[in-house]
C-alpha cells in the first residue's frame, strides 16, 4: 500500500504544481485529472503526441477528465513528468487552441 501511496502523491503533487486541475483518489490506483479542453477524448489524443497514453473517464462517470493508472513503477512515473510540463505549458501557449 505504502507503495501506491507514494505514487498517488507523485503524480498529484507534480500535476497539481504544473496547473493541472486533478481528484486525488483515496482509495482507487487511478488518478483523475481533469481535461485541458472540453472534449477528453481529443484531449488524450494530442496527450500521446507527448507519449503518455490517458483514457477518457466518460465511461466512468466523470465526463470532461482523463484518467491515469499510477499502479507503475515510480521510475515510469518519473519519466513521464517531463512529458506532463511540456503537455500543459503547450496549452498554455495556445498550441491547441
Amino acid at each position: 500500500i505504502d507503495y501506491y501511496n507514494r505514487n498517488r502523491e507523485l503524480l498529484y503533487g507534480s500535476l497539481k504544481e504544473y496547473g493541472f486541475e486533478c481528484i486525488k483518489p483515496e482509495g482507487a490506483f487511478y488518478l483523475f485529472v481533469k481535461a485541458l479542453q472540453e472534449d477528453s477524448k481529443e484531449f488524450s489524443e494530442i496527450a500521446k503526441k507527448y507519449e503518455l497514453l490517458l483514457v477518457p473517464s466518460d465511461s466512468f462517470g466523470c465526463g470532461g477528465y482523463i484518467r491515469i493508472s499510477y499502479c507503475v513503477s515510480k521510475e515510469q512515473i518519473l519519466n513521464a513528468l517531463p512529458a506532463f510540463k511540456q503537455l500543459i505549458e503547450d496549452f498554455k501557449r495556445g498550441q491547441y487552441e
